[in-house]
């Protein structure tokens, strides 16, 4: 497995580290042992599975506060996701910054989000589908959603949303929550 850092402290891009032959290749989408010599997350409580029709489907952007604070390993089967995080971590360098890139079925990169990002994607292609492990169970009263569009914070999102959730819709503002504490 391939680690990349990412401007931002924490927030890494993995990609398959591929063997291939007259098959195809063969490669290992987590391995405890390389996970954990990255000083990264080794424990998975739940298996998510998203699968979005339209173009332009934003989900997000959404987190969950301590105790229940999640780490995410996020990616795309089929189609294409621009994936995108915000740093909410209290006293962090890089609070309230962001960081997005393309995850496809044809590169396989994935995303390791950490503690204390906000987390989301918008479709790039019809019929996207993502996979994600996460290390916490979901926890509607610990889970928060920051508004896509918050002007203090300035994604520059690569396609116009066209749908969305009504809890998207409705997000706070990084003014108005309380960074998350690790």
């Amino acid at each position: 497995m391939l680690f990349k850092k990412t401007p931002i402290n924490g927030l890494f891009l993995v990609d398959l580290e591929r063997r291939t032959d007259e098959r195809g290749f063969f490669a290992r989408y987590f391995c405890e042992l390389e996970f954990s010599n990255q000083g990264l997350n080794t424990q998975w409580v739940q298996i998510n599975n998203s699968l979005s029709s339209e173009v332009g489907t934003l989900r997000g952007l959404h987190f969950q506060s301590p105790p229940h604070s999640e780490v995410k390993l996020v990616r795309c089967l089929r189609g294409a996701i621009w994936d995108v995080v915000v740093d909410l971590r209290d006293g962090s360098e890089t609070f309230g910054k962001w960081f997005g890139t393309t995850l496809s079925d044809e590169n396989r990169t994935m995303m390791y989000v950490p503690m204390g990002f906000a987390h989301g994607f918008i479709t790039l292609e019809r019929d996207s589908e993502v996979l994600y492990l996460v290390s916490d169970f979901y926890t509607p009263e610990s889970e928060g959603t920051l508004i896509w569009n918050d002007p203090d914070v300035g994604i520059q999102w690569p396609v116009k949303p066209k749908v969305l959730s009504d809890k998207d819709s409705l997000g706070e503002l990084l003014k108005d929550i309380s960074p998350v504490r690790i």
